[in-house]
């Protein structure tokens, strides 16, 4: 056994099973397996062109090195980017904690109800401090929730409003550069003429129906938006602030002032740096815009018996439901970095945040007054934790940087100090050396903090905010260790079983590709630190970049898109621009087949295109004379096809050269979606079926753990007529020669986890990377073979193989009373979270297993999924009362005195033997969906408060 081989502890079948499996499945070889399963014509002809594999010891060495090569300096940047504390207890038991960072976004509320009270708390966090009524459980980050409160202020315009095609939104000159170049993005395609001016001259035309403020400014500066917001109220224009989630305990919160949504980061709640993400946004508006509202929302309800019990909640809003009509392609949070914020909020309490808070503008005041005596102005007349310092910034920065400190050059005369929770007094006297040595004065040394409010009466809060009980009672490290770990056992994640989610490829997430992540090289560097600063994550980009463009055969990537939702319209938006560059400016029409992910219409509408839905097959395929058909009809128009490969239905479509030559011949591009990614790497490629542009999903192929509902990176890789056009930042340039503007606010994204992937990708080099795409469909093959005759695999490919997952018919079984939603509910009985439910057909079970799964657990779930089949024999029509319709069991039902089921304990909670050894226990019974929708709650009030008369 080769012991110092990464892909050994990857890959989950032992060598020795492989004889086993494959005469299970019925091949002689796992080559003869792949040769059913691919067709000839699209496979590689030869191996990645990639490093040798190494050791997970030598790639500690290696990122360790390459870490050292990044400097981690004081970083007074601002931009909506500060250093932050994150408390030792939330490192160690959250952020590096599998038991949060593998468990599958909360679709199975009966096994979530751990993170869903975690994103609870943020979202009460979020509301409270905001002043508004509604918050939802995170988006990707300032920039991109700044472009969704654009769209959702569009779409619940008036209906005068509407029917004038009012479209002008003002965007404060105050805005972060960032945000801006997301909003220019944005609001193109979808017919929203952006204004930037100054909020204090805006004349609230009626030609307006928004407008977006920060606060405080870009540079620091306070203002009092009350009479703005009342103004535009007047005049039938909605406003959205951009805020400071820690000057909000400060200052008077938008919500108050009348604000119609108010949006931001929670980053400096605990969140490293990690040049630039991931971070949870947060977005938080009034309770009559909840159905536009973009994301996930987490909402009280009870379960079967009366009692409390969290899920997602209205969940018809999103986008795989309202498809083209949507008005947000978001289906995602980043949730493990929400659960990190509110965590940050439970343990500090508000007397905590209130101390921080004090602490960090104390600091901004007290360094403002040394300056000022040192000779410097100061610029802001009213600030929280940035100032404005008139100086020869030249001068200043070449001194700065030799003491390690970064500072934002505004202009040759002007720079910007934004500090920080971190910021300590021996930090302020470094600042204030520095600017003594510029301009040749004594240095002021300080000894202790003001106290003085540098901003107006009016403006200073006077709400009281979390009051709950759980931002009240956790404060000692003891105490909220307890209460994580209280939470966690709620959950069902991949440290305790298979997670076999057709399309969300829920593989190993190694701890070696995890641990750099800790690392204080990589995860305290500033998203607009100087390169020269960044070498270490410049070439750790660069490469992984090049790794890419290998592995998918294309010329280019950014890795700037920070969810595969976001990787979806920025590939859209480069054909865009490739045709717009051509003067095809009327090329809008994309081809979409009916089976695809429901976020494909959403950015296909976003990104401005009319949708033409095109047919499959019975056999799930697409039907190419359907396609041939449209294309023809669209062919002066057509911008794109829209395909995921292997197709929705786990199939390798032999025709797909022929689909994508169909689409190039009438002019169009090819999209192809990389969810399934899975089943390509190593044996074909999006490049050799004809594609142009695709996004992957590096939080499935790429081994980025999902934490329970993101973080999440969704890169385009680009063929060479579309590298030109790849996005650009407003700070830090990235992209193509003719760039389009930026997808979301960093200029690479949520850069942090990148190295997930790339660690990934190093270790297993090019065998690895092709062994684990054969063992993903060999493993996905065994399962389909062992349920054979037990149940029906709706689609397979032309010799009778699946791909990477396969999808089981369930419909018949409602002859049965039995319903597929009763089967992913009673698999949580037998230890295992359910596969994905009526996706991409209502009424059936999407299994993907992945390559990390052993043969063990192959046969566990084998065997659960046998025996449930067995329970569906035995239920009847006119008897609901049995084990499927009344799973899962709880650890109450199964101990109770009362016990009036007319099976026996036994087959309630333990039904195989093995299950006694590692019983999972769901803590509610089934969650009321239509209850929560009709008593909609999103925050931690007891749910006494808010039940029906």
């Amino acid at each position: 056994m080769k012991t110092d081989a990464f892909a050994l502890r990857h890959i989950g079948p032992r060598e020795n099973d492989l004889e086993h499996m494959l005469k299970t499945i019925g091949a002689e070889t796992l080559e003869q397996l792949i040769q059913e399963t691919i067709p000839s014509d699209i496979r590689l002809k030869s191996d990645l062109d990639l490093e040798p594999a190494m050791t997970e010891y030598e790639f500690a060495n290696h990122i360790q090195k390459l870490g050292n090569k990044n400097k981690v300096f004081q970083s007074y940047i601002g931009l909506g980017y500060n250093a932050a504390i994150i408390p030792a207890v939330i490192q160690r038991n959250v952020f590096e904690n599998p038991g949060w960072y593998t468990a599958y976004t909360p679709y199975q509320a009966e096994i979530a109800q751990g993170r869903l009270e975690a994103i609870l708390n943020f979202q009460t966090m979020v509301i409270e401090l905001t002043g508004m009524e509604i918050a939802n459980a995170s988006l990707l980050d300032e920039g991109t929730a700044a472009a969704e409160a654009m769209a959702l202020l569009f779409d619940v315009r008036s209906r005068d409003q509407k029917k004038n095609n009012i479209n002008k939104f003002f965007v404060s000159e105050e805005i972060l550069p960032q945000t801006l170049s997301v909003l220019q993005t944005r609001s193109t395609p979808i017919g929203v003429e952006l204004v930037v001016g100054n909020h204090e001259t805006f004349d609230f035309s009626s030609e307006y129906f928004g407008a977006i403020l920060q606060y405080p400014g870009k540079f620091g500066q306070v203002y009092d938006y009350a009479a703005f917001i009342a103004k535009a109220a007047e005049n039938e224009i909605k406003v959205a602030v951009a805020a400071d989630i820690l000057s909000l305990v400060k200052l008077t919160p938008p919500g108050e002032m009348g604000a119609a949504v108010v949006l931001g980061t929670t980053q400096r709640f605990g969140i490293p740096l990690g040049y630039g993400g991931p971070h949870a946004a947060y977005f938080a508006t009034k309770d009559e815009y909840k159905r536009s509202m973009p994301g996930r929302i987490i909402g009280v309800t009870v379960d079967t018996d009366g009692n409390r019990a969290l899920r997602m909640a209205l969940q018809t809003r999103e986008q795989h439901i309202k498809r083209d009509k949507a008005t947000s392609n978001i289906c995602t949070a980043q949730v493990l970095l929400s659960v990190m914020a509110g965590m940050y909020a439970v343990y500090h309490g508000p007397k905590g945040l209130q101390y921080i808070a004090d602490k960090v503008h104390a600091s901004a005041a007290t360094l403002a007054n040394a300056l000022e005596k040192s000779g410097y102005q100061q610029t802001n007349t009213a600030f929280f934790d940035t100032i404005v310092i008139k100086a020869d910034a030249k001068k200043v920065k070449s001194i700065a940087e030799e003491n390690e400190i970064n500072f934002y050059y505004v202009d040759d005369n002007t720079i910007s100090i934004s500090l920080n929770e971190t910021t300590s007094i021996t930090d302020l006297n470094k600042i204030i050396a520095v600017f003594a040595s510029a301009n040749g004065t004594p240095v002021n040394t300080i000894e202790s903090l003001s106290e003085t409010n540098h901003f107006p009466e009016n403006v200073n809060r006077t709400s009281t905010f979390l009051q709950h009980d759980v931002f009240n009672k956790h404060h000692s490290e003891t105490a909220l260790m307890r209460y994580i770990k209280m939470l966690e056992r709620k959950d069902l994640a991949l440290n305790h079983s298979m997670i076999s989610l057709g399309s969300c490829t829920m593989k190993l997430n190694a701890a070696s590709e995890m641990l750099p992540l800790s690392m204080a090289q990589w995860n305290n560097i500033h998203p607009f630190a100087p390169l020269d600063q960044a070498q270490g994550y410049q070439e750790m980009l660069a490469k992984l970049e090049q790794q890419l463009n290998v592995i998918t055969g294309f010329a280019g990537t950014t890795l700037q898109p920070n969810s595969g939702a976001q990787g979806e319209y920025a590939g859209l938006m480069v054909i865009r621009a490739y045709h717009q560059s051509r003067g095809d400016h009327h090329r809008n029409i994309a081809l979409i087949p009916s089976s695809a992910h429901g976020t494909n219409p959403a950015s296909a509408a976003m990104a401005g295109m009319k949708v033409v839905v095109t047919k499959t097959l019975e056999n799930g395929n697409i039907d190419v004379e359907d396609l041939r058909e449209k294309a023809l009809l669209h062919k002066d128009n057509l911008s794109c096809l829209m395909v995921t490969y292997p197709s929705t239905h786990g199939v390798f479509e032999s025709a797909i050269k022929e689909i994508t030559q169909l689409i190039h011949d009438n002019g169009g591009q090819v999209y192809m979606d990389g969810a399934n990614m899975n089943a390509q790497v190593g044996l074909t490629n999006p490049a050799t079926i004809g594609a142009d542009v695709c996004h992957l999903n590096l939080h499935k192929t790429f081994a980025i753990p999902h934490g329970g509902g993101g973080p999440g990176v969704g890169p385009i890789c680009v063929a060479p007529q579309l590298v030109p056009f790849l996005p650009t930042n407003p700070v830090i340039p990235t992209g193509g020669e003719n760039a389009i503007t930026a997808i979301s606010a960093a200029p690479w994204g949520s850069a942090l986890v990148c190295l997930i992937s790339y660690g990934y990708i190093c270790m297993l080099g090019a065998e690895g990377l092709k062994q684990s795409t054969e063992y993903a469909i060999l493993n996905a093959n065994y399962i389909k073979e062992k349920l054979n005759g037990h149940y029906d695999t709706l689609y397979s490919g032309e010799m009778g193989r699946a791909a990477h997952e396969m999808i089981l018919e369930c419909r018949p079984f409602k002859e049965k009373g039995i319903e597929v939603t009763d089967i992913a509910k009673r698999l949580m009985d037998y230890g295992f979270h359910a596969p994905t439910v009526s996706f991409p057909v209502a009424g059936t079970l999407m299994i993907e297993p992945t390559e990390s799964e052993n043969l063990e657990e192959l046969d566990r779930f084998c065997d659960a999924m046998i025996a449930i089949r067995k329970e569906i024999e035995a239920a009847t029509l006119e008897n609901p009362n049995n084990v499927l319709k009344n799973a899962p069991h709880t650890l109450m039902m199964v101990t109770t005195d009362n016990w009036s089921f007319p099976y026996t304990r036994e087959a309630a909670a333990f039904p195989l033997e093995y299950i006694a050894l590692n019983k999972f226990w769901p803590t509610v019974r089934r969650a009321d969906e239509a209850y929560g929708d009709r008593n909609l709650v999103c925050s931690c009030a007891p749910i006494e408060a808010y039940m029906e008369s």
